[in-house]
Order: structure tokens, then sequence, then C-alpha cells
């Protein structure tokens, strides 16, 4: 069986086997995802948000603890979560150096509005 997987908020579109991890799956799409660990679930650095999980096989407890509770705000590591039907819509991340100088970028504006 196949799944459609979209990753956002690139809208970048890949079909794969069931079966297929979300890390693999973006390796395939051709969307970065970063992990230190190999897919170990050790490092912590490939979460990402999934709204449904209906297309995903349910959490094993080794993901489970290394969320903390992070996984009922959607949260799941790209390495452990397993897609299984139908259609998936991955959230990535922001890219952490875009992020950065999107902040700062943003302090300068405020900074520059108060003079």
């Amino acid at each position: 069986m196949d799944v459609q997987v979209t990753f956002e908020p690139l809208a970048r579109k890949v079909k794969v086997r069931s079966g297929t991890t979300v890390l693999q799956a973006a390796r395939k799409a051709g969307v970065a995802i970063v992990t230190r660990c190999g897919g170990n679930a050790s490092c912590f650095m490939c979460k990402v948000h999934i709204e449904d999980w209906t297309g995903l096989a349910p959490m094993k407890d080794n993901e489970r603890r290394k969320l903390s509770g992070m996984e009922q705000q959607g949260t799941r590591l790209a390495c452990q979560a397993v897609l299984q039907e139908g259609q998936v819509i991955i959230q990535l991340p922001p890219d952490p150096l875009r992020a950065a100088i999107a902040k700062q970028i943003a302090q300068q504006q405020e900074e520059d509005t108060l003079w």
C-alpha cells in the first residue's frame, strides 16, 4: 500500500510504501531533516509536527519516552514515525539559521521604530 506524504511549508510531495519512516520519505523527496544519530531516536533533532496521525503506525515506547509529552501537541520524531496509509501532511520546523536571521531582523526593526 502506498502513502502520499506532503512536506509543508515546501509543498513537496512524495509517494512511499507503507512501513517507510517519515525521515526516509523526506530523503526520497529531497527534503532535509536534520539528524545526528542516523535514525536511532537518540539525538532528538528530527522533530516534526503532524496534525492528523491516522496515516501513521502507533507510536512505540522508545519515541514516547523521548518526546516526554510533546506528542500531545502533534510532535513526532521523523526517524521513528512510520507511515502506514492514506495521506499524511508533515509540518517541518523552521530552518534554525533562517529563524535566527528573522529574529535579528525583527529586533532591528523594533529598535528602529523606537527612535
